[in-house]
């Protein structure tokens, strides 16, 4: 069961230049949503603006660092400012990292915490009092290494994990003031993302010391997943239609192959059937 926005409700969707939160936008625009889209690079932002001319609807795209707390309450007031309310968030903006331990910085893993988890508790936080008075929805985009810890993706999933372990606490408490909270969980998808994070194998794989033989096979692997992958408009659809649930679902996976994934995970109450999945990720191609 669905329900159609009341007009004039308010939608904030962070990471808006591409990908999933691109997609979102778009789709929730012309479902009915008044969309606000962030972007860090304006300068990216003009080919939003024109997809969503080319569909008939507009969208209103502002600047937001979200690990910038000044540029998160000047977003966030602007918002208000320009339209008196909110009626929902979508936490979409991060960055990928591959990396693994021996092989960070300390810095390198706490800026990827930043992103990824702090942003979303910043943007959550500033938004909540304006969703509390409309009743409002709060999502967050994580990833099937939100349940999942995947080789070489250390940081980035000890991020998602923490979105989804701090927006499941926090979901029975927003929900006695009137706000349903849902992570959406997606599994490869074909967009920018990873083309974002800047990879270089050749120079990751000349770096890796002892790790290499296992990153070759990583990278072996993660190349055949996103050959297959979702598009950012699939993945998009879900994202709205849980915006426009009844009564959503906290935890909402994007397709068959990251429901079948996440599945393992929820029912390996000793992680051997995870470890058994992922270890085979490492594996290097020519011993394999």
């Amino acid at each position: 069961m669905t329900f159609a926005p009341a007009p004039g409700s308010v939608l904030i969707v962070t990471g808006g230049s591409s990908g999933i939160g691109f997609a979102t936008a778009v789709a929730a625009a012309q479902a009915g949503f008044t969309v606000v889209a962030t972007a860090r690079d304006l300068a990216r932002s003009s080919a939003l603006v024109d997809a969503a001319a080319a569909a008939g609807v507009e969208v209103d795209v502002r600047r937001l660092d979200v690990i910038d707390p000044e540029s998160v309450r000047a977003c966030v007031g602007g918002v208000v400012e320009s339209y008196g309310r909110i009626d929902a968030l979508v936490n979409n903006a991060g960055a990928a990292h591959v990396s693994t331990l021996e092989l960070d910085t300390l810095e390198e893993i706490r800026a990827t915490l930043e992103v990824n988890f702090f942003g979303v508790v910043a943007m959550s936080r500033e938004t909540l009092p304006h969703l509390r008075a409309s009743g409002g929805r709060l999502v967050a985009v994580t990833s099937v290494g939100g349940v999942i810890g995947q080789p070489f993706n250390e940081a980035y999933c000890a991020a998602k994990f923490a979105v989804e372990g701090y927006l499941e606490a926090l979901a029975p408490v927003a929900a006695t003031v009137g706000v349903r909270v849902s992570v959406i969980e997606p599994g490869a998808v074909a967009s920018a993302f990873v083309a974002n994070a800047g990879l270089d194998p050749e120079a990751m794989l000349a770096a890796a010391g002892p790790y290499a033989l296992a990153l070759a096979g990583y990278l072996e692997r993660t190349a055949g997943a996103f050959a297959h992958a979702q598009s950012s408009e699939d993945a998009a659809a879900v994202v709205v239609d849980t915006l426009l649930a009844a009564n959503p679902a906290f935890r909402v996976q994007t397709s068959d192959s990251a429901r079948s994934f996440i599945s393992v995970k929820l029912a390996d109450l000793t992680g051997h059937a995870v470890q058994g999945i992922t270890g085979g990720w490492v594996t290097a191609p020519e011993t394999a």
